[in-house]
C-alpha cells in the first residue's frame, strides 16, 4: 500500500509531540512515502513557528528545513493536483492545501495518513473516508 503523508505527520519526525512514536514508525513503511510537493512549504513553515515561539532551537528548525526532502522521496507536483484538490475542498468545505493531500492519495492509488482529526471526521462524512487514514489509528503502521 502506498502512503501520503502530510505535514501534520512528518512533523513529528523531528519535534517529540503526541504520536510521534507512530509517525516514526511510519519511516519503516516498505514503499517510500510521497507527498504533494506544498508538503515542504508547510513542514519548513511549521519549523519556522516552532522556532519563533521558542518551541524548538534555530538549529533545529535549519535540521527540519533541510531533512524534510529526504523523508519523502516521491513529491507530486501541486500544480497537477490543483483543480482535484478544489473540487474536494468545495465538496467538504475545507482549505485547498490540505486537499492537495487528499487529491495526491486519489491520484496515486494511496491512502493519506494525517493526524488531523477534523480533515479525517470531513473525509469520512463526505465520501472520501476511504482515502485518509488518522495517525492514530492502529492499521496505520501495519
Amino acid at each position: 500500500m502506498t502512503w501520503i503523508v502530510d505535514a501534520s505527520v512528518a512533523v513529528k519526525w523531528f519535534v517529540r509531540e503526541s504520536l510521534h512514536d507512530e509517525a516514526m514508525r511510519l519511516l519503516d513503511h516498505i514503499e517510500p512515502l510521497q507527498a504533494p510537493d506544498l508538503i515542504v512549504a508547510e513542514v519548513t513553515n511549521i519549523a519556522w513557528k516552532k522556532r519563533i515561539r521558542g518551541e524548538i532551537a534555530h538549529t533545529q528548525a535549519e535540521a527540519i528545513a533541510t531533512a524534510i526532502r529526504q523523508y519523502i522521496p516521491a513529491l507530486h507536483s501541486s500544480a497537477e493536483l490543483n483543480e482535484r484538490a478544489l473540487e474536494i475542498a468545495l465538496a467538504l468545505n475545507h482549505p485547498v492545501y490540505d486537499c492537495l493531500y487528499i487529491a495526491c492519495a486519489e491520484k496515486t492509488d494511496a491512502i493519506l495518513i494525517t493526524a488531523d482529526e477534523k480533515l479525517c471526521a470531513l473525509a469520512e462524512k463526505n465520501g472520501f473516508g476511504e482515502l485518509v487514514r488518522h495517525l492514530g489509528d492502529p492499521s496505520t503502521t501495519l
